[in-house]
């Protein structure tokens, strides 16, 4: 209990690790972390086509929506016919939602390491110092947030390809044949999210080594002995 309190009680901050690397990226994939779930996340988007019946005037509109976790068969729309039957409930095709979540849950969970860890160098640097055990687990973690960025940002780059193809307005008036294609749907910002993915995948991997260089792999664990108080050097 005492040591709980002592260590609360000694949250002093400092700044000054911002001003070297680890500080300084560890801000960066706070930042990156957050811009690459908030792409993703709450995303929706819509698709456009048309129907033209023949003897009709007018070509009718249809939008289907969707959006994340990019659960497909969860958006119908309503397709009309042209035979004067009621319109058709029709869905989106693909679930796609596992890799959309993992890389959402990758971006969140890296973005609450980075406020713990950016905490603990701006107000507890003495107790991330002052053992070998706060190094090695900070580079052990960050070591594993650098595989799951690979692997979140590789599935999500291929589960966005997907889904362009699913929701393109030319694949979805291919078996229809008074339908002509509208616009595409806009998907800059999730093309961001797998571009902020990689960048946070080589920020992580790159600061595995100024977190390396803060453990006793690469500092000597036993300093160069000094020459005792009065001696002389020998001849």
């Amino acid at each position: 209990m005492d040591s709980v309190q002592t260590t609360v009680s000694g949250f002093t901050l400092d700044l000054g690790p911002l001003k070297e690397p680890l500080g300084f990226i560890r801000v960066l994939e706070w930042v990156f972390t957050i811009f690459a779930f908030a792409t993703t996340g709450g995303y929706s988007g819509t698709s456009h086509f048309t129907v033209k019946c023949p003897g009709s005037a007018d070509p009718i509109d249809v939008k289907p929506v969707f959006g994340y976790p990019f659960r497909l068969p969860a958006y119908p729309y309503e397709m009309p016919s042209c035979d004067g039957s009621p319109s058709n409930h029709t869905f989106l095709q693909g679930d796609f939602s596992s890799s959309a979540e993992f890389f959402v849950c990758v971006g969140v969970f890296g973005f609450l390491y980075c406020t713990a860890t950016l905490i603990l160098y701006l107000g507890y640097q003495h107790v991330y110092r002052q053992n070998t055990r706060g190094p090695f687990i900070d580079l052990m973690v960050t070591a594993a947030f650098a595989f799951l960025w690979l692997v979140s940002s590789s599935a999500w780059g291929k589960g966005l390809t997907d889904v362009k193809w699913a929701t393109n307005p030319d694949h979805l008036v291919e078996n229809c044949a008074h339908c002509q294609a509208g616009e595409f749907p806009s998907m800059g910002r999730l093309n961001a999210s797998v571009i902020f993915g990689f960048l946070n995948l080589v920020l992580w991997a790159g600061n595995c080594w100024f977190i390396y260089k803060e453990t006793s792999f690469h500092k000597d664990p036993s300093p160069p002995a000094t020459m005792e108080e009065g001696g002389a050097p020998g001849p």
